[in-house]
């Protein structure tokens, strides 16, 4: 672990405008506002899509009713969600991306993963778990590893207790958000087998 590192990673992180400035595409449309927690001691990383509105708002991730059902996934309460001692937050997009023409956030922006993700997670070599949200975060850190579909790659949990290329475990899950409700309720596998595991995985490294 390196924590002079991660202070020049954040600060840098923190005044990143390569979304606005220097796009890969379209500008983001407003004021950059990045939102990463990192740190030399989590052996926990949490890593999901990018803010979203009300984050975007607050600064604080996970700050939403996502967040909610997040930590009830995890059987943590706020104090240790935000305890960035034992559990670091690394989205694939750092800001808000904005919405699309339906009302739904667009996806993470490309540019935060290829500036920032290789050095951040090089600068934390205690990480021992990577809880990976959603298709994008589940691209990056599984790669070939990943099946055809979201549902396929969370229902192959059990084959990513070593992932080629990556020494820390991961473990992938659908979005917290709402809007995967029904999603629960056709796979209820997810709620009966993997979050037990993942519950108990996570209490053993905070």
């Amino acid at each position: 672990m390196n924590s002079t590192t991660l202070n020049e990673l954040t600060r840098a992180i923190t005044a990143c405008r390569i979304c606005r400035d220097t796009p890969e595409g379209t500008p983001l449309p407003h004021e950059p506002r990045p939102v990463c927690v990192v740190s030399p001691t989590a052996r926990i990383v949490i890593c999901g899509q990018a803010p979203g509105t009300r984050v975007h708002a607050s600064g604080r991730p996970f700050n939403d009713p996502s967040g909610d059902r997040l930590r009830a996934w995890l059987a943590v309460d706020e104090a240790t969600f935000y305890d960035a001692s034992r559990i670091a937050i690394v989205p694939m997009g750092f800001c808000f991306p904005g919405l699309d023409a339906k009302g739904g956030d667009l996806p993470p922006r490309k540019e935060c993963a290829r500036a920032w993700h290789g050095d951040l997670f090089a600068a934390m070599a205690q990480v021992e778990l990577v809880i990976a949200i959603g298709q994008y975060a589940q691209a990056f850190h599984l790669g070939k590893a990943r099946r055809k579909t979201l549902t396929e790659t969370v229902a192959a949990w059990r084959d990513y207790e070593s992932v080629p290329g990556r020494p820390w475990r991961v473990i992938p899950t659908p979005h917290p958000s709402w809007r995967n409700t029904g999603w629960l309720k056709r796979n209820p596998w997810f709620e009966s087998d993997l979050l037990p595991v993942l519950r108990a995985a996570v209490r053993n490294l905070i």
